[in-house]
């Protein structure tokens, strides 16, 4: 049969295909060769520049050394795709129908023989295109290293809530946190901070006009990042964490390092202090030292941080130093509670009992039935931003904070008692009520009308003492209702509403708030 009539492969490919063995222990042997070259290149400055003159030259294509030696592993599953391809395409009654049939049977068993170290072989290739990214920075290429995750993120300066651009690659063993070069040609990254996956903890984090934050908090560093969206959020964290719990098991030494606890900040613990790199308050969540309680100013009282709790303090709370485990024991700048701990010297005088005013924002807030910043005006006196919150533990008295993470109340109100109205519109401040008992009046605006209703529905349950009841703390739920559905509501209930809630009644649709069954409040709602 002429060749030239009936072009033909499978019966070349057929004698060729039993050669083909000779790559699988080429495969075999590739994990080691790339150590081998690795070894040499880090040891032997002659092979460096002989290999990295090489790769210079033209024939290479602007490839590494690693890059070429991968091209034979890939050589297999290559033949397999095209001999499928070719037999999809084929005729059944062609003449070359059997022998390529024949030969497809024996590349696909060589390539079956090597295909974890083919999968190997790909993760290798990604890592030497990252290596090539980060301008040869970070030596990654290693068979044990493997690529999770990579991507592009904002990450939230720890001074403010200013947001950078960053990148990260994710490994099975490391985390590393670069930012982008604007460059036309070489590499792209460089690489800022590499976090170790061992001790490393993850936690959901809520900015105010920063949503789908969450925190990384390792032993080299703390970073608090924000992604593109709630799912980019949810992707991010399911992969670090999912890294960890691998990481751990394989290491048999698994352990939760997911933070569940309702602080969101993750403080350090005492037994870590110092060899784990905390998450600093920043300072617009603060209004005075966080230690001594003296508000800061611009002149004669600034901000610092101490860089083993991160934390916010004055000049004389940081006036200390002590060797960080985390900065390779360098002295750094502590505030004098760290610095007891890390050293050892501790302080005789017994922690006096917190007064009413000295309850933390950050406590009070993680465990509140409702928090969020508010306008405040008494008396005359002009308007001012506060941090407003009713904590579950005492929910019968309103917070009132310069910024969440104060470390004392400026002022509280007892609510029981207080009378609720609303205020006129205005154009500057449109959503405002105030509480008002005797000669005594506090006037509040929310930023939204929503956020407005939903405070005057929990300030309704405590001035009249009904949030104050442990059976029902937590557990009570609001219907609204429309009036044409109000006839259910019987008569005397709607009197004793009325004796119940006097004056607090504007114009808008009806709402009934509702206690297991009890009508506890019924007339028209805010609006």
């Amino acid at each position: 049969m002429c060749r030239e009539t009936t072009p033909r492969i499978g019966d070349i490919l057929q004698k060729l295909a039993p050669f083909l063995k000779m790559y699988g222990e080429y495969v075999k042997g590739f994990d080691n060769a790339m150590e081998l070259v690795k070894n040499m290149t880090e040891r032997i400055p002659q092979f460096k520049s002989v290999v990295e003159e090489i790769q210079k030259q033209k024939i290479c294509g602007s490839l590494t050394l690693q890059h070429h030696m991968l091209e034979p592993v890939q050589r297999i599953p290559r033949y397999e795709m095209l001999l499928k391809d070719y037999l999809r395409k084929l005729p059944p009654d062609s003449p070359d129908w059997n022998d390529a049939k024949k030969s497809l049977e024996i590349i696909s068993t060589a390539a079956s023989h090597s295909n974890s170290a083919i999968r190997k072989m790909e993760n290798l290739k990604k890592l030497l295109e990252i290596y090539e990214m980060l301008g040869e920075e970070e030596d990654i290429v290693n068979p044990s290293n493997e690529l999770i995750k990579e991507g592009q993120i904002l990450k939230l300066a720890a001074r403010n809530t200013s947001a950078q651009e960053r990148y990260l690659f994710l490994f099975n063993n490391m985390l590393l946190y670069c930012v982008p070069k604007f460059s036309l040609v070489g590499s792209k990254f460089t690489i800022r901070t590499r976090v170790g996956i061992d001790g490393m903890q993850i936690v959901e984090t809520h900015n105010e006009g920063y949503p789908h934050t969450f925190q990384v908090s390792g032993k080299e560093r703390t970073l608090e990042l924000q992604a593109s969206s709630e799912q980019d959020k949810e992707e991010w964290i399911k992969a670090l964490q999912k890294t960890i719990e691998v990481f751990h098991q394989r290491h048999e030494t698994f352990r939760n390092a997911i933070a569940k606890d309702n602080d969101i900040h993750s403080e350090v613990s005492t037994a870590e202090l110092g060899k784990r790199a905390p998450r600093w308050i920043r300072d617009n969540e603060v209004t005075m030292c966080m230690k001594c309680k003296e508000s800061f100013n611009a002149l004669t009282r600034r901000r610092h941080h101490c860089r083993a709790c991160g934390h916010v303090v004055c000049w004389k709370c940081s006036d200390y130093k002590a060797q960080l485990e985390y900065d390779g024991g360098k002295l750094s700048k502590v505030c004098k509670d760290c610095y007891q701990i890390i050293s050892g010297f501790t302080d005789s005088e017994e922690k006096k009992r917190k007064g009413i005013l000295e309850i933390e924002s950050a406590e009070v807030s993680g465990n509140s039935v409702v928090c969020s910043f508010l306008q405040y005006m008494e008396k005359s006196k002009p308007w001012q931003k506060a941090w407003c919150v009713i904590p579950k533990q005492d929910p019968l008295v309103l917070y009132m904070y310069g910024a969440p993470q104060d470390v004392r109340a400026q002022a509280t109100i007892p609510l029981l008692g207080y009378t609720v109205d609303d205020m006129p519109r205005s154009a500057d401040l449109p959503y405002s009520f105030k509480l008002t008992q005797s000669k005594s009046v506090h006037s509040f605006a929310a930023d939204s009308e929503e956020l407005k209703q939903k405070w005057l529905k929990i300030i309704l349950l405590a001035v009249a003492g009904h949030l104050d009841c442990e059976e029902i703390r937590g557990s009570w739920s609001l219907f609204q209702k429309e009036p044409e559905m109000l006839k259910d509501i019987h008569p005397e209930e709607v009197g004793l509403a009325e004796r119940t809630w006097p004056k607090v009644w504007i114009m808008s649709t009806y709402s009934a708030i509702i206690l297991e069954k009890e009508v506890i409040h019924f007339g028209p709602a805010f609006k």
